[in-house]
């Protein structure tokens, strides 16, 4: 298993800056959130990705993902009553697909719950509108060569697809092996009935987990908080876990950077007391008690 950092961490410091400093803290990956590459990313000119997947190879750093995909351009939602805003939505989705593929990452994580709220009294079309989106997604996802995930995320935050059960009845109906889900520590820690080692211990034999977020229901980096990620990392390791584990917090004291290398250093000095950590930069492609949101 190989870690990569979202990228939103350090967006203050220039794209070259953070791949290098990425690789330097001894990430194998960035996570990348498209907002802060442009607000149009789906539309960046050919020129701009080649640009940035150089970057990233000159910098001995891969680029694994795309996530937080719906912040721009503004304006999308899956659960939209407007048939013509969905319509838009689907579009960015799809382009979204070729700019992970054109970027060299395997994977899209779909969790952006602001534009997936259920309007009142409209909640059942909104659940049947966003399950069609994500069907929509999927043939693109399986032509650019790309694994798209559905990501649960916790009330009161979000409105639709609180768990890895929900999610995966989407992904089952949809039938698409580019369409799958993920597990997000911070939600599922506050969201789901079983503790996160557990839950892993169900779906990983699936094949539907494709991807994991590590980080912590306060909102900050794994070891800043409460809940205890060796069982997490253990049960990853039993289940035969391919594929990658991005840091994501949500809160950054001192500073972006500084948390940034603190993750790092907590998860893989708890993967090398484990014997499972792949060497840094090796290539390219416990529950906790429930916390309200800071």
């Amino acid at each position: 298993m190989r870690i990569a950092l979202c990228n939103e961490v350090i967006r203050e410091l220039p794209f070259e800056r953070q791949c290098a400093f990425a690789r330097a803290v001894g990430y194998d990956g960035l996570e990348i959130a498209p907002f802060t590459l442009s607000q149009e990313p789906h539309a960046l000119p050919a020129t701009r990705r080649a640009e940035l997947r150089r970057a990233a190879a000159d910098a001995g750093i891969a680029i694994t993902g795309l996530h937080y995909l719906m912040l721009a351009p503004q304006g999308l939602s899956i659960t939209s009553a407007d048939p013509a805003q969905r319509a838009r939505t689907v579009d960015v989705m799809h382009r979204l697909c070729d700019l992970a593929a054109d970027l060299g990452a395997g994977v899209l994580v779909h969790g952006s719950p602001a534009q997936r709220t259920l309007a009142p009294g409209r909640e059942a079309e909104g659940r049947k509108w966003g399950a069609e989106c994500f069907a929509a997604v999927a043939p693109a996802a399986e032509k650019a060569g790309v694994v798209y995930c559905i990501e649960p995320l916790a009330a009161p935050d979000n409105q639709f697809i609180h768990t890895v059960e929900e999610a995966a009845a989407i992904v089952r109906a949809v039938a698409s092996p580019a369409l799958r889900t993920m597990v997000d520590c911070a939600a599922a820690a506050r969201a789901e009935t079983q503790a996160i080692p557990d839950l892993l211990r169900h779906w990983l034999p699936t094949g539907l987990i494709a991807h994991i977020h590590l980080n912590d229901p306060n909102r900050r980096g794994p070891g800043e908080g409460d809940l205890a990620f060796a069982p997490i990392l253990q049960a990853l390791q039993a289940g035969g876990y391919p594929g990658m584990a991005a840091v994501e917090p949500f809160v950054y004291q001192p500073d972006g950077p500084t948390c940034a290398a603190r993750a790092i250093g907590y998860v893989r000095g708890l993967m090398e007391a484990m014997g499972s950590l792949s060497p840094p930069n090796s290539g390219e492609r416990g529950h906790a008690r429930r916390t309200p949101v800071d």
